[in-house]
């Protein structure tokens, strides 16, 4: 035992010795001197052999497949028929037939010149493996909710960002996108668990981050990875709340290395373009709503036909506009070191005028196995993005004149020009979208280094060191200008720039033990840091002497600098261990512990664990006879995760320079701007769920289903405070708010048809129940302002977040008589500014014969009721079309816009909706009449401006076309492959705005719409 123990020393020691140095070291390989040194290989042509033959499996050739020559980089792949043909050195080569999904075969070439291979289904391999958080499992491994999205599909799909590809493509997670260039995805994992931040935390090969999903180029994602439970993201502690999502990048592989290019270009539109009044229309209806106010009309309009159309300024805001991405890459490897090495430059006009987003992204990623117990690793992406628009308002554009031309008759940008209530005020919309430059460009560094080490057989230690930084600035210049409402007689500059920096070092041990056949043992123990630097300096000024000189320091008139800055840092202690019985019984035990500098010292630190079980049941002998199952698995999790996104200071008392009068003398003075909260702790979710995975009929079809509880305590809630403590107003968050989430998603993959004729199946729906169900003091909290004194969203106990809240309508008074009978809405003597008929009748809820603001209540609730997707593939002879249907149901939309462009109360334009408005009794019991000031309120917040948001939508559809090897070999291309997208085809709704597609708080006010894109592409492989 001595000798053993004196042995086992002895090795680990040198290894250690060697490793600490390699860590603090941790350079960047990409590439290891092998490959780089690595000689041409001769091939004498008197010996060489070509070898040609074709590749099948059970339902027919199988297209795709890597043909490698053993111990060479020399390979190819199948074409769409499964033939392949592969020059080799000589007689005694060996071929390697490989595909994801079967088992890989070795074949002799001897003296044949055809070789025709079948392959078989490796049921373990198509147990794929799934990121899992500091590590990877295999799929029937798996105890929490875990849902891989299928990057196979969304792989040649023209987006900008990987955010639009995913959105309906894993269950329980929704994505909200905007046609808006540069726009970063919102996404919802299992519902909104708080009135705060909800966004989940997006890891980036392995690098907890914030930056936007738009960073990267969707065709470096080789897998995304979504954690939506309490057992699976409990890993992640304090930042696991509101989900996780995964996201590796593409690595290089042995064997014979590859260049891929992927390109498109697009063409992209606005669909469903509101339809406003023309000018003759606007200028009617100009002189009828101030008639109605007894006041004077305006002589420019005595006779609205005159007027003809005018201008239609939302298409001349709107317009079609290019998208183009072009993506080039070089992969491969050896059995000691891969490479994947990635350029893109992705180029977008905006369908609103001035408006743009630009990116280039290079990628490096490398692997190098050193030494036989010792790897190191990479993955670097560099960013650079620019966004430049102008100053547009899509809700001002509908607003616009359109008796107003856009250009003087000298060339020059007109303006209203006269009385407000004849031409209105609104600024020229299309001036401030051309001549007002804001721009924000963005430098990003995302990447990890890491050393791995073999200690002992099953034992690895790893360290990863990391870093995020982020240098973004922004700027905005707008020139003089005189046209009207309000001229500008000076321009103005603004410039910001800002740093952001964030370190991370995880150190992890790794056991990786079977004990027997019967026995695996995986153990996780680790420390996890990270630490955030953030600063910002900016300044503006204006007065110029010449618009050519636009630096700060050529403005002369009222300038102002600012600058802030903030540090925030995390220490975690984690351990993670699983264990299975005959591969038959599963358990997983997670804990983390976590200390963060966003809170008090008397609630510092958090513990955050998790449990989980599954019981494959497939595996038990009394379930062999059952055939046709391939695998079945029952699961259950409960576990506890925090929610750190609460701000750097909350917990403190937060100073403000000031200056005061003290007796006559103006002195400096710091102001507190809430009081300070010690006792400030972490937003917790504790969350049960149970699930059941199952494989059917040789794995064409696959069923997840899970049921879930997800309840919030302690988010985040501001206080009220007595004005005697003197922070009346500036309270501080406390820790006195609970929100609960349950739902069932549901899954499902089927291999319809399989052969010459392919088609495939996938499809999710995902049930969600939200509800606050405490607050401090049950005191509801407002949102969603809009001007006019309106909060739209109300977050009270017992209803959902963000719903709605405002007052209930009942028709339209018709008459006099119907006005009296009724509670008193606005009264007075004066016949032109109190209830009218025409006007609308507002429910008395209480009863008390007054309306007002107690006859409030609940009027929608902007969180869908589920939301669902398919999609359906096929292909036949190089053929392949694919279509995806995306959709919500029962959610509810506040059309805001309709607040102004349907008030009919001011000389702004209107939609044609108000065509049908009430203009004598029996005219209408739904659009009410055209009144200067609308003495009734009848734009007040109510339910008649609240929609169905319900929607299915043609995501996508893609029809592509593999070229035949026969014709590409030519070129030295091994694959090639071109297609046509539509996406955002048709979308069947009943909102009228421009797309159902808003926020998650369910208001639509000069929201970007989701654009009609038509692309051509295409995929080489060399």
């Amino acid at each position: 035992m001595k000798f053993r123990l004196r042995k086992l020393h002895a090795g680990l020691y040198p290894r250690v010795l060697v490793l600490c140095p390699l860590i603090a070291a941790c350079p960047l390989p990409a590439f290891s001197n092998a490959a780089i040194n690595k000689a041409p290989v001769t091939i004498n042509a008197v010996q060489t052999i070509a070898i040609t033959g074709k590749v099948t499996d059970a339902a027919g050739p199988m297209p795709g497949v890597a043909v490698t020559e053993k111990g060479t980089s020399n390979g190819t792949l199948t074409d769409a028929s499964g033939n392949y043909k592969l020059t080799v050195k000589d007689h005694n080569a060996v071929l390697v037939f490989s595909f994801v999904g079967y088992a890989a075969r070795e074949v002799a070439v001897g003296d044949q010149t055809v070789l025709n291979v079948m392959l078989t289904e490796n049921v373990k391999a198509l147990n794929e493996v799934v990121v899992v958080g500091y590590g990877t499992q295999k799929k029937k491994d798996v105890t929490g909710a875990v849902t891989s999205v299928n990057v196979k599909e969304i792989a040649s799909q023209p987006v900008p960002d990987i955010g639009q590809a995913i959105e309906g493509r894993a269950a329980g997670v929704q994505a909200v996108t905007s046609g808006s260039p540069g726009s970063n995805v919102t996404l919802r994992v299992r519902g909104v668990g708080t009135i705060n931040n909800s966004d989940p935390l997006l890891v980036i090969d392995g690098v907890p981050t914030d930056v936007p999903l738009n960073t990267l180029n969707p065709d470096d994602i080789a897998s995304l990875d979504v954690l939506k439970d309490a057992s699976a993201s409990a890993i992640y502690g304090s930042r696991g709340a509101n989900g996780v999502v995964l996201i590796t990048t593409k690595k290089g592989s042995a064997g014979a290395s590859h260049l891929n290019v992927n390109a498109f270009a697009g063409v992209q539109q606005a669909t469903n373009v509101i339809k406003l009044l023309n000018a003759s229309q606007f200028a009617q209806l100009n002189n009828e709503l101030l008639t109605n106010n007894n006041q004077s009309t305006n002589p420019a309009y005595a006779d609205p036909s005159s007027l003809g159309v005018g201008t239609n300024w939302l298409n001349a805001l709107f317009k079609k506009s290019p998208i183009q991405s072009y993506t080039m890459s070089y992969s491969g490897g050896t059995e000691k070191s891969d490479y994947y090495v990635s350029g893109s430059i992705l180029d977008q006009k905006g369908i609103v005028t001035n408006t743009a987003y630009r990116r280039y992204t290079l990628q490096f990623n490398g692997n190098d196995k050193v030494l036989k117990w010792l790897k190191f690793g990479h993955n670097i992406t560099l960013n650079h993005d620019e966004k430049p628009s102008g100053a547009y308002d899509i809700r001002a554009t509908m607003a616009a004149n359109p008796a107003q031309p856009i250009f003087n008759a000298d060339g020059s940008y007109s303006g209203p020009v006269g009385q407000p209530q004849f031409y209105g005020d609104v600024k020229n919309p299309i001036a401030t979208a051309k001549l007002v430059q804001n721009n924000t460009e963005g430098y990003n560094v995302l990447g990890s280094v890491f050393a791995e080490a073999t200690i002992i057989p099953g034992l690895t230690f790893k360290s990863t060191a990391g870093i995020q930084a982020s240098f973004f600035n922004s700027r905005s210049w707008s020139p003089k200008y005189n046209y009207q409402p309000i001229p500008q007689p000076n321009s103005y500059l603004a410039e910001q720039y800002n740093k952001s920096i964030t370190y991370t070092w995880d150190n992890f041990l790794t056991y990786d033990k079977y004990f027997g056949e019967d026995h695996h043992l995986t153990v996780l123990a680790g420390t996890d840091a990270q630490t955030n630097s953030y600063h910002f300096a900016g300044g503006n000024v204006s007065g110029f002497a010449s618009d050519v000189t636009q630096q700060l320091n050529n403005g002369t008139l009222n300038p102002v600098l600012n600058g802030d800055g903030s540090e925030w840092a995390l220490l975690s202690y984690v351990g993670r261990a699983n264990y299975a019985y005959k591969d038959r019984y599963l358990v997983t035990g997670t804990i983390r512990r976590d200390g963060s500098s966003r809170f008090g010292d008397n609630n510092k630190y958090g513990t955050f664990p998790s449990g989980s079980i599954a019981w494959r049941i497939s595996q038990e002998p009394f379930f062999k006879k059952v055939t046709f199952f391939d695998d079945l698995k029952l699961r259950a999790g409960y576990g506890t995760t925090g929610n750190q996104n609460i701000g750097n200071y909350s917990f403190a008392s937060v100073l403000t320079s000031a200056v005061y009068n003290f007796n006559g003398t103006v002195v400096p003075a710091q102001i507190a701007l809430n009081a300070a909260n010690p006792n400030l702790r972490w937003e917790t979710v504790k969350q049960s769920n149970i699930g059941l995975d199952a494989t059917f009929f040789k794995q064409r079809i696959t069923v997840n289903i899970d049921a879930y509880i997800k309840k919030t305590t302690g988010m985040l809630v501001p206080v009220n405070l007595p004005i005697s403590t003197g922070y009346s107003g500036a309270a501080p968050p406390s820790n006195a708010g609970d929100v609960e989430n349950k739902g069932i998603e549901f899954s499902v993959a089927s291999k319809n048809i399989t052969g010459k004729f392919n088609w495939t199946t996938s499809a999710n729906i995902s049930f969600n129940q939200n509800k606050i169900t405490a607050l401090s003091d049950n005191t509801s909290i407002f949102g969603g302002n809009i001007g006019l004194n309106g909060n739209i969203n109300i977050n009270a106990v017992g209803r959902p977040i963000n719903n709605f809240y405002g007052f209930v309508t009942q028709g339209i008074f018709q008459t006099q008589f119907d006005v009296d009978a009724h509670a008193a809405q606005q009264t007075g003597a004066d016949p032109y500014n109190r209830t009218s008929p025409g006007d609308i009748r507002f429910k008395d809820l209480n009863n008390d014969g007054v309306i007002n603001d107690a006859d409030r209540t609940f009027i929608g609730n902007p969180n869908p009721k589920f939301i669902y997707a398919m999609n359906n593939t096929f292909s036949y002879a190089g053929f392949d079309l694919s279509v995806f249907l995306q959709g919500v149901y029962g959610n509810k939309i506040f059309n805001a816009n309709n607040v102004y462009q349907e008030s009919m109360a001011v000389a702004q334009n209107q939609t044609i909706r108000v065509l049908g408005r009430w203009e004598g009794p029996g005219t209408s019991n739904t659009m009410p009449r055209a009144i200067y000031n609308d003495p009734n309120k009848n734009s007040r917040i109510s339910d008649r401006f609240v929609e169905d948001g319900s929607y299915l939508r043609i995501k996508t559809a893609t029809l592509g076309y593999t070229l035949p090897k026969e014709l590409i070999k030519k070129a030295g291309f091994t694959n090639a492959h071109i297609y046509v997208t539509g996406q955002n085809l048709f979308t069947f709704t009943k909102y009228t705005g421009f797309d159902p597609e808003v926020g998650s708080n369910g208001i639509d006010f000069s929201v970007y719409p989701v654009t009609r894109t038509i692309s051509l592409g295409i995929n080489l492989t060399l």
